[in-house]
């Protein structure tokens, strides 16, 4: 935690499930907040809390000097964003943005903020809206280091783990994007399974403990996977290329005989069967990450 003293107002966009969690753990850490939502009567359990309801974005905006916006995409932020009043209103203050989106977008969000003389932060939420005032909250930033510092101790007024990526603007877009490839992948793989389990008679309750043991195989694979590509080694000695889609075709064939979609791991299948094409078959399947970045 920054030794700063905490500024004592802030401003939140969005009061969504996250926007309300994040009003909230603000008025918890003690911060005069201000919020505003485009949809009216989303802003009564903050000010229930003591949160004070704007009747504008402008006003909301003109209310603190950190605005906090958190809604669906940059899209929906642009539309609260971008009119003239509430850019004026933004103008010499800090914007901090925490909706989810690509790099490219939070790149172009920072030059438009930049135009229009508004210090901006990009960033996005790893985690749940549940762990939002705990702890267990992560979050991520980008952009300036000096406009980073002197938003830090707002944002460390919300409780979890702070971290700046660097200077890039998109830098933590970038990364969540990335993280939730992982996390969407992964739940797609399971729900697959939960699928082709029920066509075979295998309840999701019996299923789970060793889907659980399967995931605990991931963590340590991810630095040595990692530590592969980095390295361009892609060492296939204990699981070849051709091992794994000789698994994969087994996973299409089985789901295909129940008439389950297989779309999700012929995709895979499709990109190994790739790397293999191209000379690859005795590395491990971590190759197809360098394949897939080939122009």
């Amino acid at each position: 935690m920054s030794s700063s003293p905490v500024p004592s107002t802030v401003t939140v966009l969005g009061l969504g499930p996250m926007g309300r969690a994040l009003a909230g753990a603000f008025l918890d850490a003690g911060l005069r907040t201000t919020v505003w939502n485009r949809t009216p009567g989303k802003d009564r359990e903050p000010v229930a809390r003591g949160a004070v309801s704007a009747p504008s974005a402008e006003a909301a905006v003109a209310a603190s000097d950190v605005t906090v916006v958190c809604v669906v995409d940059y899209t929906a932020a642009d539309a609260v964003l971008r009119p003239a009043p509430v850019a004026a209103a933004l103008h010499g203050r800090t914007l901090v943005n925490l909706t989810a989106d690509t790099p490219d977008r939070a790149r172009r969000s920072a030059a438009w903020a930049a135009g229009h003389g508004i210090r901006y932060l990009d960033g996005a939420i790893m985690t749940p809206a549940t762990t939002i005032g705990t702890p267990a909250a992560v979050f991520i930033h980008s952009g300036p280091k000096d406009l980073y510092e002197g938003a830090r101790p707002v944002l460390e007024a919300l409780p979890g783990t702070h971290t700046h990526l660097g200077e890039d603007v998109g830098r933590a877009a970038a990364y969540d994007i990335a993280l939730l490839d992982i996390f969407w992948t992964s739940m797609a793989g399971y729900a697959h399974a939960l699928a082709v389990a029920g066509a075979e008679g295998v309840t999701p309750g019996e299923l789970a403990p060793f889907a659980k043991g399967i995931a605990a195989i991931l963590p340590p694979l991810m630095d040595e996977v990692a530590g592969d590509v980095e390295n361009g080694t892609f060492s296939g000695e204990l699981n070849p290329m051709t091992s794994a889609v000789s698994s994969m075709a087994h996973v299409v064939e089985t789901s295909e005989d129940h008439g389950i979609d297989a779309g999700v791991m012929r995709a895979a299948e499709g990109m190994a069967r790739r790397a293999i094409g191209l000379g690859h078959g005795t590395d491990g399947f971590v190759r197809i990450a360098e394949v897939l970045g080939r122009r």
